[in-house]
């Protein structure tokens, strides 16, 4: 299912087979929340951009158009048009992150819909039978996000519930991919590490779930306003123990410059809104920096985004067409620049894929790291 291809120091180069394709690591995942990009990207588009995975989100489909309907219209594959591998979030983020007001119990968690107020209550089994419905290639457990800092009493306490979630998440999977009406029955499994910014318990939580010999790891929890020295810190901690043989996704991370860091410390997966968010206010990512495309001195500039990009923006429109279509309140602009921006970061992933292979990638995060996350 997973191999690694080749190392440069905890680099990894690998390569992911699942039922829906199979993924060149490391790689990047494209946030389609409830099933689309946002700024009117299509699935389609994203073949155009050289995405690999669709990320859609567990919380935001069950509760619009509903995981039921999704599963009588054939599955999130034949509702979205995407034909590759899909990952759904568990929707423990949301729960946590958008729910004003909840409770969170051993069986679960109860709150109330951030769009209509009805109460919703979602565990570990509910959550793997919202993703079943969905269909997607991987599926994420459900766990407790628990807010940077916490007390060390509750982070710990927060852990032992993950990993007992965990537990009743691979059963419930193992059920439903036996259903005789499941969508997909090669439905994977990824586990989340969780234990804040203690690590300690990081270690201690990714040896207990590592022994569930799951499809694969992710480290959660991150990436959620920590000085990112904390981040690294806890990958570079974490990573001993994760196994060598499953794919390893750290979630929501990040800028360039962070995705570079993850790649040098083992990470094989990542995924972040910033891309499509940002160009959705004309922030825009390129070789040399970030830009901003609303500053007057684009307002007569005729070249491209980026000199030499192969996106299909650069390759048709300039930066002083783009300036005038965000100025015109246009929402063509957003979607120009989304799709630049999210092809910027799957090349990104690719040279990185390259460099890797020819023994270059220290060389390659040496000259970018830093650059790329800079504001020109």
């Amino acid at each position: 299912m997973f191999t690694v291809l080749k190392k440069e120091g905890n680099a990894r180069r690998g390569e992911f087979k699942t039922v829906h394709g199979t993924v060149q690591t490391p790689a990047f995942m494209n946030v389609a929340t409830a099933g689309a990009i946002k700024g009117a990207v299509s699935a389609f588009d994203l073949k155009d951009i050289g995405c690999q995975v669709q990320l859609c989100n567990t919380y935001h489909l069950h509760v619009r158009p509903g995981d039921k309907l999704v599963k009588e219209l054939g599955g999130l594959h034949k509702f979205t048009g995407w034909d590759g591998p899909i990952l759904t979030d568990s929707g423990g983020f949301q729960v946590f992150s958008l729910a004003k007001l909840r409770k969170i119990r051993e069986e679960g968690v109860q709150f109330n819909s951030h769009v209509d107020g009805r109460k919703i209550f979602m565990g570990p089994e509910e959550s793997m039978q919202i993703q079943s419905n969905l269909g997607s290639t991987i599926a994420m457990a459900f766990d407790e996000c628990v807010q940077n800092p916490a007390p060390y009493t509750y982070a710990k306490a927060s852990c032992e519930r993950t990993v007992r979630w965990l537990v009743r998440c691979k059963a419930e999977m193992q059920r439903l991919n036996a259903l005789e009406d499941t969508i997909n029955p090669h439905q994977m499994l990824f586990g989340i590490n969780q234990g804040c910014t203690f690590d300690d318990l990081r270690i201690e939580n990714m040896k207990q779930i590592a022994d569930l010999d799951l499809d694969g790891y992710a480290i959660g929890g991150l990436a959620v306003g920590e000085p990112k020295e904390d981040m690294y810190r806890i990958i570079s901690a974490v990573e001993p123990f994760m196994p060598q043989n499953k794919p390893r996704y750290l979630m929501g991370v990040g800028t360039p410059g962070n995705i570079l860091e993850g790649v040098s410390r083992g990470v094989d997966l990542f995924d972040c809104v910033m891309p499509s968010r940002n160009a959705r206010h004309g922030h825009l990512f390129t070789k040399q920096g970030i830009i901003n495309i609303n500053n007057e001195k684009y307002k007569n500039d005729l070249l491209p985004i980026e000199e030499g990009c192969n996106c299909p923006t650069c390759q048709h429109h300039s930066r002083a067409y783009i300036r005038h279509l965000f100025k015109a309140g246009e929402m063509l602009a957003m979607r120009l620049c989304v799709m630049h921006n999210l092809y910027f970061y799957n090349t990104l992933l690719l040279e990185i894929r390259d460099a890797l292979e020819a023994g270059t990638f220290q060389q390659y995060k040496e000259k970018y790291t830093e650059i790329l996350d800079t504001r020109i």
